[in-house]
């Protein structure tokens, strides 16, 4: 008897993961993180390197991003390199037509550059910086579904009704 109702919890269990998936996609921050690698073309000047996500941990329904940015900068004294630590926070937002999740409102909460010499420099980009972070993410995807990438992208792709924000993961349900 007690292998009877094993197996008939086993079962009904079994049936609920498969239906789970048939009503969401979920998109971790690993697959995020590898998708941000391949944004490091942000400008001619300024290469992004090493951007993580955390998904809904440090704030609710945001995103926040830490990173190195590699700054060279041309002046009349000549050309200056600086590393920048970097810390954003952006709105994840789900674009149907596209099948793609952008981080849009992004701002720098927090920098650190070195050498520390440039913190001055540093401070008087902040305004430009964090308008450009802000246009390139609002115009370059983070995440983009691929149909060809699994059954349940695929149908994310099709029939996406918006996102949900969740510690460490963007869910994408399939249903109201």
């Amino acid at each position: 008897m007690k292998k009877f109702f094993f197996a008939a919890a086993l079962i009904v269990s079994g049936l609920l993961v498969g239906c789970n998936q048939l009503t969401q996609y979920t998109v971790s921050e690993q697959e995020i993180n590898q998708a941000l690698a391949k944004h490091n073309n942000f400008s001619k000047d300024i290469v992004l390197n090493n951007l993580a996500s955390q998904i809904g941990r440090e704030e609710p329904n945001k995103v926040t991003l830490t990173g190195d940015a590699n700054l060279d900068m041309n002046s009349l004294f000549g050309s200056q390199k600086a590393t920048m630590k970097l810390k954003l926070k952006a709105l994840p937002v789900f674009n149907k037509e596209k099948g793609a999740i952008y981080l849009q409102e992004m701002e720098v909460v927090d920098a650190t550059v070195t050498p520390e010499k440039m913190q001055s420099v540093l401070q008087t980009l902040m305004p430009y910086l964090n308008q450009s972070l802000r246009n390139y993410f609002n115009q370059q995807p983070a995440y983009i579904l691929k149909e060809d990438s699994s059954q349940g992208e695929a149908l994310a792709k099709k029939l996406a009704k918006g996102i949900e924000v969740k510690p460490g993961e963007i869910i994408i349900p399939f249903t109201d």
